[in-house]
């Protein structure tokens, strides 16, 4: 859709973009919808946009994690819908849900002995044949994940020889080679040291604006979160959730 907007100084065009990620009443938490559920958030209606960086926000316990798990397909919801490109994510089926929705979670790459490079190729996975053969596409899409994610030079290196912020940029180098409109990271910055978060934070950033893509990420870097996002998801236990651009939430 074209919007437009006129003044005696100034004329706009501007695109209006579709959502890439929505939640219609989305109820997350743990158990069956019996007794025994544990409700954490009620009634979620949330929008994700192309070219943004949304940081989400929120004590440990206020549940993050499981927003990010229901929103990929991981568990399912308590009740409520998550669409993904206008399609129910419970309709996709895993290779088409691969191809719409990239994620990177914090908990320790366990690969075997596979290196570096063949961990980001794994990323192609959904677009290869039968055979896995890769196109001159999926390595030119592999060398450029690794280029800007800074992880060309552990291409040869097994995963266990690697810290865990190294591990990490990995791990992002291969949703990125996925090469989805969406991109999902539970605590991508949670096992860098201060250089390396800011880095992080702003290649999100620049990929966000610069590919079109769509980046949600959940992080306790509160102060890098005002700098780099643009906007915030707030989840607290005791009050209901809040999104809106940071500038507008610091003054509130």
């Amino acid at each position: 859709h074209l919007g437009y907007h006129s003044s005696k100084q100034f004329t706009i065009f501007f695109l209006m973009t579709d959502p890439i990620l929505t939640t219609h009443d989305l109820s997350i938490g743990y158990g069956s919808q019996k007794g025994d559920a544990k409700h954490i958030a009620q009634n979620l209606n949330l929008a994700l946009h192309p070219g943004k960086l949304v940081c989400l926000l929120g004590p440990n316990g206020a549940g993050k994690s499981t927003l990010m798990r229901t929103i990929s397909g991981l568990q399912p919801p308590m009740s409520g819908d998550v669409f993904i490109e206008g399609t129910s994510v419970e309709a996709l089926d895993p290779g088409e849900l691969a191809k719409r929705l990239s994620l990177v979670l914090t908990e320790r790459v366990q690969t075997g002995n596979l290196s570096a490079q063949e961990i980001v190729t794994l990323g192609r996975t959904p677009y290869t044949n039968w055979m896995g053969k890769l196109t001159a596409t999926d390595h030119e899409k592999i060398n450029w994940a690794m280029q800007v994610t800074d992880t060309q030079r552990h291409a040869n290196q097994r995963i266990s020889q690697l810290s865990d912020g190294e591990k990490q940029k990995v791990m992002l180098a291969r949703a990125l080679a996925q090469d989805t409109n969406l991109i999902l990271l539970d605590e991508p910055t949670a096992h860098l040291d201060l250089p390396h978060r800011v880095e992080m934070m702003h290649l999100l950033h620049q990929l966000a604006h610069q590919m079109n893509k769509a980046i949600l990420l959940s992080t306790h870097e509160l102060d890098l979160a005002l700098q780099t996002a643009d906007e915030l998801w707030l989840m607290n236990p005791a009050q209901p959730f809040v999104a809106g651009i940071p500038e507008d939430l610091v003054l509130r």
